[in-house]
């Protein structure tokens, strides 16, 4: 094993310190050392020889002295032997050698210690363990752990002693465990057992055994006993200062616990061992035997207040009487009313003990000087100055403030009291003569005025008056304003404030009216606009209200004039604001959405970016149909022009404009809008926009559907005369579920209530919040007779009866399932009829109906209507390929549920064939219910449609035709266009956009056949309505692609100019600008010649694009080309250290002077022949101005240049020149290979003059000592 040691910088220091002054030398460059170098010996001292160190240690052995302390080594090794028969690995097959190198491995890898096995000639294992100490003995416990086979053993201890071995948080078990490489097993505290369990090897055990004993047997010589003593005699037992316990404990070597006073306990406790225990007590018992004797009490009042003065800090007064008199004084509880104190101790010390007392009773006294409240804080001064400097000479002396009263407390010895009594007192008199105050009335609305932002004002007034200003919180709503200090200075600040004040008063408060919604962009995000008005006009106070408040006053106040031009900038910015906040709502037809916002929203961001405005379309699952349109009045208007002529282009859309006077529009939209809703959605859902109000305008435009366009303006138009004649409402209510009932299936019953009077009824919509109240409208009479109709139905439905009906149990189940939604489906028509069938598994038939007397009947009604649909139901097939069901089906199945709510059947589609050849449909469903329920299964025929294809539809036989009809016009057609193969590639467009985008405007598929196939056949599918569009689509994109080609192949013309490579970087200009320009002046695309390609003419510049184009670009070229041939170069010599100055800082002087004389201006490259050359090229009036100008800066520099390097010359230290002369290197003298040839050269050969390492030599001086 071998260890490194390395000397810190300590003992470094010290090794240093050890040599002689002689032998400390320190190198310097004097000509005088370098011609007398340092001898061998000086420069190498020998090191000391052992002989010498031993024999005379207080004298220095060698240079190198004795200082230097040995370095522990921090790595160790130990060798641990395992007996063959305690190995647990014993066969010497490759197994065995393999488990226990594997163990080592982890062993090492756990504890970073390294592991050398072998095996000794009886078998057994040797291991070598290096590492750092607790490496090495954590990884000597997982050897015997692990490569050793185990033992345990049992000890019985005492259970109290337990704790003792496992010692504080455990580490005493834990040093054992690491010791002695063994485990150790101590039962619970809750366990009755004193058997410890050891395990490990014999030898562990044996050591770990003896070490859990040996704490046991320390253990059984300590004891604990308790001696109990009346609490009076303590303090005797202590002793002064605790002193007497604390010698008894130091002589014994035992430890003794006195409560302390404030505990009520009497028993002293002793921990030690048994002999010096008993010597302890029978010490104490001796001393409190000796007291209670001896002692006698007095009893004495002192004042409660002098009490504390008795006890003393910490209790030292009472110590030190004890101390000097031998006498226990005992003071009752603070809390205790009594005043007696009780003296205990020997009789003729009791008297001197009582003295001591009162003279510490009357040491300290109470005193109070008269002084002004307001004066307090400059008595205490700032940070408590002042008053340190007394407390400081009389530490002793408590001094206490009360607020609010006009004296201070002073609390302390006698004499110190006296004396900071009068050093405040002279204070008190000095500040009343040199201090004033004044208290003003000032309102306290203007005190957060006066204060100023972050209190700059009321600070300014107080540092330049030296005052103190006491302005009262808000929360006090107090006008009290006190000024204290100088009296010259309370004076003027009283002054000022007073003007500060009446100036506020004088100010203008000014309320704007600004809509709440503005105030939010008025403050700005984290109140930037804000902050910008604010700085603007920095007089003016601008209050918002609270936004809980919902108010629209902003309040201004300031000077008049800038209260004025802050109101006129703030009513100018409001009134951007309104114009940017013009809002108009644009009804557009739900499925007409998707494609104003088009694909990823390109439609809609495009008319944001354009019209410059914001739209806000209704959500996805929302029944609205308005799209927002926010902004200035004029781009909205654009917008919502855009948005119609997409809506226009996309659907068979009428627009029709009505004349109708607007006066009557109001009328004619009623309350919350009600009335025009109800003729919209009468009207199959058509949009009727009024005008704007107050634009005076009355045209009202119809949108929508040419068919329900006439319908809704026939019915405007009626609405309007009679709004014309005679007007006149009358509102009635009914519960919401009768509503529908009140309606009718299809507004059946409401129109013939409008027809037989000519009055309109109006129901709620969803979203009003009255929903019982029905509005109706017409002229008196009709409405009066509409109102009695509708009262009488609603009479009715009041009467609540109860009825049945028989219907077949068979039925039955067609008016639950699904959860009941057939008897929901009546509830809701009926007005909430009741209608309760029979329980499953009983064979009743008997159905009962509760509710108002006509909804029963109507309901009855309608149930036999469902009864006599189901029995006259039919089964009806309808054979489409299953590859075309999805597209059948619709997106989420809405084309099948549209079918089947129009014709009141049920359709069913068949599974999905289990291995399909042609299709990879999904599994199919029948309205909702799960696929192939209640299907027959039929004989497969060659001849007939597979099964997977037939989709089966139930209901009455007309209806299930017209189903039918329907299905089959859903099912998608193919036509075939034709479109040149090399135009594919554009119409499909980058990654597919663009084919994408005709397939979702046209709704179809579009097939374009793969390009190794060069076919000009495009194949589209879909439905037949969307075909014609979409292929008449197709063919206008074909037209444009073309009309493309043919731009292309214009644009692609080209044209050659010769022009010398040398004026080509001039053409491109910097940056490429020149040439950049040439580019887009012309929109030509410029080749310049690879000068990397030798066989590309160097002199050839490309031009493409339109052949018009392309010639005008030629001829810029050859313009520039010809100013360059006018231009000539010339060579100038220019000193080479002054090119840095004439540069500049990144080339910015030198690019002055090239725009100023308009020359290009050359510097020679770092290694050029000729350092000096220059060259400046332009025209040559340019070229010559350019170097008289280069010539006077170089004779301006070049003087600089001198001076500076004459300046250099005086700075430069000598040294630098000697430094060139070729290094000597390290020189000595008197070494041993410079010895006269007359000494023998060292014998290589020999062990003595050469020794090997660990090779016992005989000891011999050499020039290093001997070996150690």
């Amino acid at each position: 094993m071998s260890s490194v040691a390395v000397l810190t910088q300590e003992s470094f220091a010290e090794h240093r310190s050890g040599l002689v002054p002689q032998q400390i030398k320190v190198a310097t460059l004097n000509s005088e050392e370098e011609s007398d170098p340092p001898t061998y010996k000086d420069a190498f001292p020998p090191l000391p020889e052992k002989a010498a160190c031993l024999e005379s240690a207080q004298e220095p052995a060698g240079a190198w002295g004795n200082k230097i302390r040995p370095i522990k080594a921090s790595v160790i090794t130990q060798v641990f032997h395992v007996p063959l028969e305690e190995r647990k690995y014993k066969d010497m097959n490759q197994f065995g050698e393999g488990e226990q190198a594997k163990i080592c491995l982890e062993i090492m890898q756990r504890t970073g210690a390294h592991l050398e096995l072998s095996l000794a000639k009886d078998q057994g294992l040797s291991i070598m363990v290096s590492g750092k100490l607790d490496a090495v003995m954590k990884a000597r416990k997982d050897i015997v752990a692990r490569l050793q086979t185990q033992a345990s053993a049992t000890v019985a201890i005492p259970k109290e002693h337990h704790r003792f071995v496992i010692g504080k948080n455990g580490e005493k078990l834990q040093d054992l465990e690491l010791k002695t490489a063994t485990k150790i097993q101590i039962p619970r505290p809750d366990d009755p057992s004193n058997q410890i369990k050891i395990t490990g090897t014999k030898e562990g055990i044996e050591k770990a055994r003896h070490e859990v004993l040996l704490i046991s047997a320390e253990q059984d010589k300590r004891a604990v006993e308790r001696l109990e003593v009346e609490k009076a005699f303590h303090p005797f037992i202590a002793g002064p200062y605790n002193r007497l316990v604390g010698e008894i404990m130091q002589e014994t070597g035992t430890r003794i616990n006195i409560p302390p006073p404030s505990v009520n306990r009497t028993e002293i406790v002793f921990t030690g061992e048994k002999e010096q225990l008993a010597q302890a007590v029978a010490r104490i018992k001796k001393i409190y035997e000796e007291k209670k004797k001896k002692t006698t009490t007095i009893a004495v009042e002192v004042k409660k207040s002098q009490h504390k003065y008795v006890i003393g800090p910490k209790g030292n007064s009472l110590q030190e009487i004890l101390e000097r008199t031998g006498v226990s004084v005992e003071i009752p509880p603070s809390d205790s009313i009594s005043e007696t104190v009780i003296l205990r101790g020997e009789p003729e010390k009791l008297g001197q003990a009582l003295t001591e007392v009162y003279a510490k009773a009357n040491s300290f006294t109470v005193s109070s000087v008269a002084a002004p409240s307001w004066l307090h804080r400059f008595i205490i001064g700032k940070k408590g100055q002042n008053l340190a400097k007394i407390t400081q000479q009389m530490p002793k002396v408590h001094i206490e403030f009360t607020e609010g009263e006009d004296k201070i407390t002073l609390e302390g010895p006698t004499e110190d009291v006296s004396v900071a009594q009068e050093h405040i007192e002279g204070m008190v008199k000095d500040l009343i003569n040199r201090m004033d105050y004044v208290e003003i009335n000032i309102d306290h609305k203007f005190h957060r005025h006066l204060i100023g932002k972050s209190g700059a004002n009321i600070n300014r007034i107080k540092d330049q008056y030296k005052v103190s200003v006491r302005i009262p919180p808000d929360s006090e709503k107090s006008n009290l304003i006190r000024i204290e200090g100088d009296p010259q200075g309370v004076q003027q600040a009283k002054r000022e404030l007073l003007e500060l004040a009446s100036r506020m008063e004088n100010e203008r408060t000014k309320d704007l009216i600004i809509e709440q919604r503005f105030h939010r962009t008025i403050i700005g995000q984290k109140g930037e606009r804000i902050r910008e008005i604010r700085d603007k006009f920095p007089e003016v106070i601008i209050n918002f209200p609270d936004p809980a408040q919902k108010s629209d006053i902003v309040q201004l106040r300031g000077p008049k004039n800038e209260v004025e031009k802050c109101t006129k900038y703030m009513q100018k910015m409001v009134a951007d604001l309104v114009e940017n906040s013009y809002s108009i709502s644009v009804p557009i037809f739900k499925q007409f959405h998707k494609n104003i916002i088009g694909k990823g929203g390109a439609n809609i961001k495009k008319i944001r970016e354009e019209s410059n405005t914001k739209i806000d379309l209704p959500a996805e699952n929302s029944n609205s149909e308005t799209i927002i349109i926010t902004g200035k009045r004029a781009n909205c208007e654009a917008a919502r022009s855009r948005i119609l002529s997409i809506q226009k282009d996309l659907a068979n859309i009428a627009e029709v404009e009505v004349s109708i006077p607007a006066k009557l529009h109001n009328s004619l939209i009623g309350t919350k809008g009600r009335l025009i809703r109800s003729i919209m959605e009468e009207c199959g859902g058509v949009h009727i926009h009024f005008p704007v109000e107050g634009s005076g305008s009355d045209t009202v435009v119809i949108r929508g559907p040419s068919s329900d366009v006439e319908k809704a303006k026939k019915q405007l138009l009626h609405l309007a005369e009679e709004k014309q004649t005679k007007s006149f409402t009358v509102d009635i209510r009914a519960k919401p579920e009768y509503h529908k009932f009140l309606i009718g299936k299809g507004g059946g019953k409401i129109r013939k209530v409008r027809d037989s009077t000519g009055a309109r009824v109006i129901f709620p919509a969803a979203e009003d919040k009255d929903q019982d109240l029905i509005t109706i409208i017409g002229k008196e009479d009709a409405v009066r007779e509409a109102q009695k109709e509708l009262e009488a139905l609603i009479q009715n439905l009041d009467n609540v009866v109860e009825d049945s009906m028989l219907v077949d149990p068979k039925h039955h189940r067609h008016f639950v399932i699904r959860r009941g939604q057939v008897l929901r489906e009546i509830a809701e028509e009926y007005g909430g009829v009741m209608v309760s069938f029979p329980r499953s598994g009983t064979q009743s038939d008997k159905v009962t109906l509760k509710g108002a007397k006509d909804c029963v009947e109507a309901a009855k009604k309608r149930i036999q209507e469902i009864i006599e649909d189901l029995e006259a139901q039919v089964t009806l097939e309808c054979a489409i390929p299953q590859k075309f069901h999805r597209s059948v089906m619709g997106p989420k199945g809405s084309r099948i549920q549209q079918i089947t709510r129009d014709f009141s059947v049920q359709i069913k589609f068949p599974d999905r064939e289990e291995n399909p050849v042609h299709s990879t449909e999904p599994v199919v469903q029948e309205n909702g219910d799960e696929a192939g329920e209640g299907r027959e299964a039929k004989d497969s025929d060659p001849g007939s449609p597979r099964r997977c294809d037939i989709i089966i539809i139930s209901g009455r036989k007309e209806k299930c035709e017209a189903a039918k009809e329907a299905l089959e016009a859903l099912v998608p057609v193919t036509v075939e266009v034709e479109v040149p193969f090399d135009l594919h590639r554009y119409v499909i467009g980058q990654k597919g956009s663009g084919i994408r985008k005709m397939m979702d405007e046209f709704e179809v598929n579009i097939h374009v056949p793969a390009p190794e196939l060069q076919s000009d056949i495009i194949a589209i599918t879909g439905l037949a309505a969307n075909l014609d569009r979409a292929k008449a689509g197709l063919l206008e994109r074909v037209k444009e692609l073309q009309a493309e080609q043919e731009d292309r192949a214009l644009r692609s013309f080209k044209l050659s100019v010769t022009v010398d490579p040398k004026y080509h970087p001039k053409i491109i200009g910097r940056k490429g600008a020149v040439i950049t320009q040439i580019r887009l002046e012309h929109d030509v695309n410029i080749q310049f010649p690879d000068k990397d390609d030798g066989n590309q003419p160097q002199d050839q510049i490309t031009i493409t694009g339109y052949e018009k184009n392309t010639e005008a670009a030629r001829d810029a070229i050859l313009r520039i080309v010809g100013e360059l041939e006018q231009m000539v170069s010339e060579d100038v010599p220019l000193d080479h250290r002054v090119h840095a100055r004439i540069i500049g800082a990144r080339g910015k002087a030198i690019r002055k002077i090239m725009d100023e004389f308009k020359v290009d201006i050359r510097f020679p490259q770092s290694g050029a022949p000729d350092p000096n050359c220059v060259t400046v090229t332009g025209l040559p009036e340019n070229v010559e101005e350019a170097i008289d100008h280069i010539l006077n800066l170089e004779e301006e520099y070049l003087a600089d240049v001198v001076d500076s390097e004459a300046l250099q010359v005086y700075m430069k230290p000598p040294v630098h020149e000697e430094a060139k002369a070729p290094s000597r290197g390290f020189v000595v003298r008197d070494a041993p290979w410079a010895a006269s040839s007359s000494e023998k050269a060292p014998d290589m050969s020999s062990s003595e003059e050469f020794p090997s390492f660990g090779a016992q030599v005989a000891p011999k001086t050499l020039p290093w000592g001997p070996k150690r």
